[in-house]
């Protein structure tokens, strides 16, 4: 161990205030030693957790040498990582944690003739993809975790995917690699010649003696390295002595550091081979009564020479009913299966491919395989099943009940195919002797199933049982030939069976590899070799009781608000970039205390303080905290659901307490009362938007910038116009009620007029609301008994003024989803807010309705016909109900083509977007993927958007206007 391990707490603050002032002198990146941010890289996905010295976060492969040179010369070990998505604990570590992700993200160049890219380790393996693929070209290993894994990462963790029968792993796709070795030292490994390997070994450096000494510990150990590796092929635990040890191909470091999981060197540079992007791939999806049913199926699919066979069990299926992300799947699947197998078949000849889907459904039919079998041939047709698949370990993840959660220490064993159904007969077995339920995944193609037993380590013997099956089940795939670790790799999980697995002559073969590069135990001590008990470090199990905590919104749902945050597996899927909305912060910053997992990760440790509220108020908190959007993208496309909108919410509210509530969050909150001001005094309430100097004062008193054009007051407002307008003759639909939120009733009132006379026409009597406040602005500056008080007194007075079966709608998507989300958390027990919450109907879904009943005629010949309509989402829409009704609402409109932007986050996000020390990030976010597509568009498409914010936003960016849905019906009308 080294010497910061076993040093005092005081010892080591001393050390670490050292290093961090020798690190912020050398480096150009960040370095980071507060609590919060040790904290946050204490953990991966896995079930570990090691509180690291610091943090740094290179900018360039400088960096990365002299951090690896102060690190050396304090004592202080290293933990390279990458997205901090391994499974098995590999990323964890007391020393100083390199953060490769953040900056070292370039693609270098890459080489289409050669079919080859150079890139940084923290290219994410998407990005790679979507560079390659004008080129036709594609990185082959394909993880389910391709949105956020780095190819750094891939390359330390050996890693595959599900199409690794055709495309093998990463090592077989890494030609070089540019290292920074344990003695601070660059260089370049690569397939030598023999008269390049000579040279090398006589250089009088380290890597000379690697060079040197390396070859003649694979001869000393020949027939150790020939009986001590599995027969298996898919691999990814030890170090892969059996690489050197052939005599048909030359002397290769560069793959044999490949799933070394950084205990031999860091990468700061990869050169790996891309291989033709297949342009066309077809699936077929067997259901089946049982998920043993489907493993026998997997030899049938194997024979008609597949891409990938892939397994999914009833637990995943389920859960993924009940997210808004992933419900498509149930409408697409025959029956009620417990288990889908996916057969995926990928080449250039289309026809080609739908004969191998004959072949197959033939196959399975003749052996009474499954009782219906899928052909899903178009993108469109494979959306909903490859959300579900590759989300699949999330989803499982969202089954956790408190600390008993699905955990990763059998998940990556592997055996033939053929011994596939016999073996995982036999681990069912030992997890039902254990009384152990657990979900199923993984890639039958290659006889990995991901099985993840459901365990609460805070129970000690829950601990000796969950090292009791990982005994068995080890000695169990040892009987089948097959491999412990098969592309998640070693880390804490499994590192201690390797002497067990490989022998001991083979393992004291790789101690002596360890030994040769790191001498000095300095580069991720403790993972393949020399490693702790499987039960160490558990991160559960460290984790101290919830302190007591008086909250305003009811988290009991999830065991409190601690419970809440700690949903969060680290899976890291809110550090996806390119699509969804989640997390948008993120994708402007690639920090990670910017992700909803950094969010909840520093909100955990917070709330285990002994004094929890007073922990909330703490400013590091709070500056981890700030940027969160509170979009809620997170609540629905994290699979475990965190809510990190109603968390900050809360959080927000106990810093108040401590530190009083400053006077622009009291403006913002007030801003029903503001907007009704302003429209009362305009038009002279609009002069100080259009005034720099008063603009300029407001960015430097309350912090309003004076860049963005504030709101416009409209002086015939909504109500005005509703009080003097003539209502129609007749109605046949008995009442509605029609929110008048706080924007289109002050700002925007021509599209509450619009909602009015589009619901008059389809026979409603429209009762406006207009006497009070969702409490929505509230909520979003942590002023939560004031939002308590507007909910209370809302929900009270619809319930006494208006029918008990009158619908409730309204234009404001974020107003009206506050009625069905936030008000239950701030009312949980309020008979009113029941009835009130089943009232609410999307706007988009009456009018459909209308429309559908033939009571809303549209003309097929409005100015809208022939144009394309450009739509762009409002968050806590998709994050509550989805856009399925909008979509439906736009192309009922005669004549028009409808696309829906997958731009994620407008950016705007309420009063987010009018702050200054925000503003920039707010454009950032817009300017990601939004802005770019609406100024993409034909001149003549119409952009339209629910929001209000989402409409300013808009215009500011492109200067194009958004309009909202229903505008468009009533032009249509």
């Amino acid at each position: 161990m080294t010497s910061s391990i076993e040093s005092t707490e005081a010892e080591r603050d001393e050390l670490g205030g050292e290093l961090a002032r020798r690190l912020s002198a050398d480096l150009d990146g960040e370095v980071r030693f507060d609590s919060v941010s040790r904290h946050l890289f204490a953990r991966d996905a896995s079930m570990y957790a090691i509180t690291p010295l610091g943090v740094v976060f290179p900018r360039h492969a400088d960096d990365v040498r002299a951090a690896v040179a102060a690190a050396v010369e304090h004592g202080v070990s290293v933990v390279p990582r990458g997205a901090g998505t391994s499974l098995a604990g590999q990323t964890t570590g007391p020393g100083l944690v390199l953060d490769l992700s953040r900056h070292m993200r370039r693609i270098v160049a890459l080489e289409p003739e050669g079919r080859t890219a150079l890139v940084e380790p923290g290219v994410v393996q998407d990005q790679l993809n979507r560079a390659a693929a004008p080129h036709g070209l594609m990185f082959g290993p394909d993880t389910s975790t391709s949105n956020r894994a780095t190819v750094g990462g891939m390359i330390g963790n050996n890693s595959a995917g599900s199409g690794s029968l055709r495309y093998g792993m990463t090592i077989d796709h890494v030609r070089a690699l540019d290292v920074v070795l344990s003695d601070a030292s660059r260089t370049h490994l690569a397939p030598l010649t023999a008269a390049e390997h000579a040279s090398r070994a006589g250089l009088d450096t380290l890597d000379g003696r690697i060079h040197r000494e390396l070859p003649r510990l694979v001869a000393a150990h020949a027939d150790a390295i020939a009986d001590g590796f599995p027969r298996h092929w898919r691999r990814a635990g030890g170090y892969r002595l059996d690489r050197l040890a052939r005599e048909d191909t030359p002397f290769d470091l560069a793959k044999f550091v490949v799933g070394s999981e950084g205990t031999l060197a860091v990468t700061t540079r990869a050169l790996v081979d891309l291989v033709p992007k297949p342009a066309h791939t077809v699936f077929a999806v067997g259901h089946f009564t049982s998920v043993a049913g489907a493993i026998e199926a997997t030899q049938d699919a194997l024979a008609c020479d597949p891409a990938a066979v892939e397994l999914m069990d009833r637990t995943i299926l389920d859960l993924s009913r009940q997210k808004i992300e992933y419900a498509s799947l149930s409408t697409v699947l025959e029956g009620d299966p417990d288990a889908l197998l996916f057969v995926s078949f990928t080449g250039d000849d289309e026809r080609e491919l739908r004969g191998s889907l004959d072949r197959l459904t033939t196959l399975w039919k003749r052996h009474g395989h499954g009782y219906h079998t899928l052909r899903a041939v178009t993108p469109a047709d494979q959306a909903a099943l490859l959300k579900v698949r590759k989300s699949s370990l999330g989803l499982l993840m969202a089954a956790s009940e408190g600390t008993k959660r699905p955990l990763a220490f059998i998940e990556d064993t592997a055996v033939d195919p053929v011994h596939l159904p016999a073996y995982t007969a036999r681990l069912k077995k030992v997890l039902d002797r254990h009384g152990l339920t657990a979900g199923f995944y993984g890639h039958c193609s290659v006889g990995c199933l991901h099985i993840r037993p459901f365990l609460d380590v805070t129970d000690p013997e829950q601990r000796r049982t969950m090292r009791e099956v990982a005994e068995e089940i080890k000695d169990l795939v040892t009987e089948y030939g097959g491999v412990n670790s098969s592309e998640h790799g070693d880390g804490l999980a499994r590192s201690e069976f390797n002497r067990e697995l490989f022998g001991d002559a083979l393992y004291e073969a790789m101690r002596q590899v360890k030994g040769l590069f790191d001498p000095d135990d300095r580069l991720n001590p403790g993972k393949i070799v020399d490693a702790p008990a499987m039960t160490e470090h558990l991160r559960d199990a460290a984790l101290p009781p919830a302190p007591g905590l008086r909250t305003r919104l009811d988290f009991e749902v999830a065991g409190g608000m601690r419970a809440a945050a700690d949903r969060c597996m680290n899976i890291g899927l809110c550090r996806k970039s390119g699509t969804g909305a989640m997390c948008p912060s993120y994708m402007a910053t690639r920090n990670e205390e910017d992700s909803t997992r950094g969010r909840a990760g520093a909100l955990v440790q917070a709330l285990s303080a002994p004094d929890p509220h007073a922990a909330l108020g703490d400013e590091r908190l709070h500056e981890v905290l700030d940027l969160c959007l509170m979009c809620k993208a997170c609540k629905s496309e994290c699979p475990l659901g965190v809510d990190m909108a109603s968390l900050k919410a809360e959080a927000l509210a106990h810093h108040h307490d401590a530190h009083g509530i400053p006077l622009r969050s009291r403006i913002f909150g007030a801003i029903r009362t503001l907007n009704r001001l302003g429209s009362a005094t305009a038009p002279l309430s609009n002069l100080p938007g259009r005034l720099p100097l008063l603009r300029r004062l407001l960015d430097r008193t309350l912090g309003i910038t004076r860049h963005r054009p504030l709101p416009r007051y409209a002086r015939r407002n909504l109500v005005r116009w509703f009080g003097r307008r003539t209502p129609a003759a007749t109605t046949t639909r008995g009442t509605v009620v029609l929110l008048a939120d706080s924007f289109t009733t002050y700002t925007e009132p021509e599209i509450g007029q619009a909602a009015v006379e589009l619901l008059e026409h389809a026979g409603w009597n429209v009762h406006l609301e207009s006497g009070g406040c969702c409490g929505r602005a509230s909520l979003s500056k942590g002023l939560l008994d004031d939002a308590g008080d507007k909910a209370f007194q809302l929900v009270h007075r619809l319930t006494e003024t208006t029918p008990a079966d009158a619908p409730i709608t309204g234009c404001e998507p974020s107003c009206l989803m506050t009625l069905r989300d936030e008000h239950k958390a701030l009312l949980p027990r309020d008979w009113a807010r029941e009835a009130v919450t089943a009232r609410v109907r999307q706007l988009e879904e009456l009018l459909g309705d209308a429309i559908d009943d033939g009571r809303l005629t549209l003309r097929p010949d409005s100015w809208l016909s022939g144009r394309t309509l450009l739509y762009h989402g409002h968050c806590h829409q998709k994050a509550e109900v989805g856009t399925a009704a909008t979509m439906a609402l736009l192309r009922r409109i005669p004549g028009v083509e409808v696309t829906e932007l997958d731009a994620g986050c407008c950016g705007m996000a309420g009063s987010f977007g009018f702050e200054s020390e925000h503003y920039d990030l707010s454009m950032a976010v817009g300017a990601d993927r939004l802005f770019p597509a609406v100024r993409a568009s034909a001149a003549d498409t119409v952009v339209v958007a629910t929001g209000a914010s989402c409409r300013q936003q808009i215009f500011h960016g492109t200067e194009r206007t958004a309009w909202h849905p229903v505008q468009l019906l009533r032009e249509a009308l």
